[in-house]
């Protein structure tokens, strides 16, 4: 099962691929980041970018950084095709989690692609 991921502007800059280890793809086919069971959201150089819950990807402060489509608060833009996935890198060994923030209702200043791109920096 597969579930588009919008920036603040409706743009959809990403997926979830939850069939394929929980990992968010980038619309070109770069695996960035994953899912663990805690929705910590990590790159697969070992770092924590945030949070996925309830349909919210969250930066460290809490602040909403995109969303999916039943939790959209704006109108969204048609999704592009889909480029062959490439092979996800080796995953880094984590950071350790951090303490999840109070959830904030405001957007974060980082925006989704640059988020996720911190993933595979």
């Amino acid at each position: 099962m597969k579930e588009t991921l919008y920036d603040n502007n409706g743009t959809p800059i990403a997926y979830l691929d939850k069939d394929d280890g929980n990992t968010f793809y980038l619309w070109n086919g770069v695996p960035v980041a994953y899912l663990d069971k805690a929705y910590a959201v990590y790159g697969f150089n070992g770092m924590q970018l945030g949070w996925y819950f309830n349909g919210y990807m969250r930066d460290l402060k809490g602040y909403i950084v995109g969303f999916n489509k039943q939790s959209v608060s704006v109108e969204v833009k048609a999704s592009p095709i889909k480029s062959f996935k490439m092979t996800k890198p080796v995953k880094k060994i984590k950071q350790i989690i951090r303490i999840k923030p109070i959830w904030k209702r405001n957007n974060s200043v980082i925006c989704l692609s640059q988020f996720l791109a911190n993933g595979i920096k």
